[in-house]
């Protein structure tokens, strides 16, 4: 989806609007079970407007006599009659013209209309007729929307153990209750240029955003900033094969693939999708963010430890992208020493972090990159044996690209954090994209991204789409065309080819690593930014004008003592 100026204020709008109402109607809930009360309605939402649409298509083609679908009213007694009418409806509550256009078929009882028009009957109890004619009592507006979840699940089977059907047991006032459900039934799903997939799926982001900051550290662990998730996934290019996440939270990698594809006129078929997530209503979080943005996914059976219960033993993916937590002690209860994943070194106990890195690299295809987050430490430790990890990745030519990230970019830590990029094929070779690699064997690319984004707020620093295609210029130029020799860099005929930026970028091969002990730290590399444009060095710039102030101070004194001079010889007593 390419969004113009006039969806994306649309969209800011919406989403704020919406926010601002929600939070309102906080009332005595913390902002963890709030998340899940409020996400869990928007996912209701879209399912319900999802087959809405849906419904509104089969009538059409049902009255439509070029249609494979057509009702033929002459069958049924004529046009208008009780007999086509009762067919009409009949047919178009078949279950199978829903799930053949991948539309999730969504019950009457769990259907947005009726859940808003009986939300204010059911206060206090109430019994109200179902589709198949049955009665049913319902104890509150909670009992109303879990039996619609319930309902949606029974008939979905995918969606098993996905929804998270608390509302019965929420400590809040039911007219409240009420009061969001009005609010979340003004979410449009018909735009001029936005479809619902589109709408719904920026709220839901958006909710997750404001979440993980009402929630400060524990909301970070579900969500990772959308600037970051789009920088990892715009230097992967994931366009084609298996995309794994074994710490996916919320699943912001994969929608930021599903946006990529879309963005570049790719087919979202041709990926498939696999994640992992201990946390069991953070797995929930994820998977009805899949839904909503109707992309197919494999999470595994279960929530699970990724150390000691890998649900996707035998997967070797093409891309792997993960923010997993940073320095996580105690990781490895439960893990043997000789698990087949430590290849380069046994993680120690006190930390996390190779853990994951090597987890990921042992579900890595032949040909496969890998992007992932990690705390700054990682470039330089030597703590436990964690330097010698590292400096068997560097000699093993599994580093491909470092990049030092600014400060404040987070909601959950202050952490300074960089990105890793890993591969294990340096040779030529084309990817998926159809980008042209040439041979980087034995080469490592350094970015010092920490002087790029702006402050967004008083706390957190964003990057801006120049920030990003800074970056992933560098790294796609470095990857796919010879750099420029120092000397020949002036009037190079080719000016998209990589050339080192002091003080930003550069290309440095391994014996240069090895003198540096192998510690991967960008700003060991690239060096200090170029001087000014008037050559002058910082140095001798400060003192020329240390100088040249205190002269301007000296004349002010001499041209102040001359003003009282005069003032005095007028008769003015100063």
């Amino acid at each position: 989806m390419t969004e113009t100026l006039e969806d994306q204020q649309f969209l800011t709008d919406l989403e704020k609007k919406l926010w601002n109402a929600a939070d309102k109607l906080r009332s005595t809930l913390d902002a963890a079970q709030y998340k899940h009360t409020v996400l869990g309605l928007v996912f209701l939402k879209y399912v319900s407007d999802s087959f809405n649409i849906r419904h509104e298509e089969l009538k059409k083609q049902f009255q439509d006599p070029d249609h494979d679908y057509y009702l033929d009213p002459d069958d049924y007694g004529g046009a208008g009659s009780d007999e086509y009418e009762e067919e009409l409806n009949a047919e178009l509550e078949e279950r199978d013209y829903y799930t053949e256009a991948n539309v999730f078929w969504v019950p009457q009882q769990a259907r947005w209309k009726f859940l808003q028009d009986n939300n204010k009957t059911v206060i206090g109890g109430a019994e109200l007729t179902l589709e198949d004619g049955t009665k049913k009592k319902f104890s509150s507006i909670g009992h109303l929307i879990d039996n619609a979840l319930d309902a949606i699940e029974v008939v979905n089977p995918k969606l098993k153990g996905v929804l998270n059907k608390l509302y019965t047991r929420l400590q809040i006032d039911q007219t409240k209750l009420g009061e969001l459900i009005d609010l979340i039934a003004t979410i449009p799903f018909e735009h001029k240029s936005l479809d619902s997939k589109d709408i719904l799926g920026h709220v839901y982001e958006y909710f997750l955003g404001q979440f993980a900051l009402a929630e400060g550290k524990k909301g970070g662990q579900y969500y990772t900033p959308k600037s970051i998730v789009s920088l990892i996934v715009q230097m992967l290019e994931p366009f084609k094969g298996r995309v794994y996440d074994p710490a996916m939270g919320s699943g912001g990698f994969f929608v930021q693939t599903d946006s990529f594809i879309e963005a570049h006129k790719g087919r979202i078929g041709e990926v498939s999708i696999y994640g992992q997530e201990y946390n069991h209503t953070t797995w929930q979080l994820a998977a009805m963010n899949m839904v909503i943005r109707g992309i197919d996914f494999n999470f595994g059976k279960e929530p699970a430890s990724t150390y000691t219960n890998d649900q996707h033993p035998d997967l070797r993916a093409d891309f792997v992208m993960a923010n997993p937590p940073f320095n996580m002690k105690e990781w490895d209860a439960g893990v043997k020493d000789d698990d087949p994943r430590w290849v380069y070194g046994r993680p120690p106990s006190g930390n996390a972090n190779f853990a994951w890195l090597q987890h990921m690299l042992y579900h890595l295809a032949p040909n496969g990159s890998m992007g992932l987050l990690l705390a700054n430490g990682s470039m330089s430790s030597n703590t436990k044996g964690e330097g010698d990890i590292r400096k068997a990745l560097i000699e093993n030519d599994l580093v491909e690209c470092m990049v030092a990230l600014p400060g404040q970019l987070f909601t959950n830590t202050q952490i300074p954090a960089c990105i890793w990029f890993l591969t294990k094929n340096k040779g030529e070779r084309t990817n998926a994209a159809g980008r042209k690699f040439r041979d980087r064997k034995g080469e490592v690319l350094f970015i010092d991204a920490r002087n790029l984004g702006y402050m967004k707020d008083r706390v957190l620093r964003d990057f801006t789409d120049e920030d990003l295609n800074q970056v992933t210029d560098t790294y796609h130029n470095w990857q796919t065309k010879e750099p420029v020799i120092p000397s020949e860099a002036e009037g190079s005929p080719d000016e998209n080819r990589y050339q080192d930026i002091p003080g930003f970028c550069k290309s440095v091969k391994l014996p240069e690593i090895q003198k540096h002990d192998h510690v991967l730290t960008p700003g060991r590399y690239v060096g200090a930014a170029a001087e000014e444009e008037d050559g002058e060095p910082f140095a001798e710039k400060m003192a020329n004008l240390t100088t040249q102030l205190k002269t301007q101070f000296k004349e002010s004194d001499r041209l102040e003592a001359e003003i009282k001079k005069n003032l005095l010889g007028l008769g003015y007593d100063v």
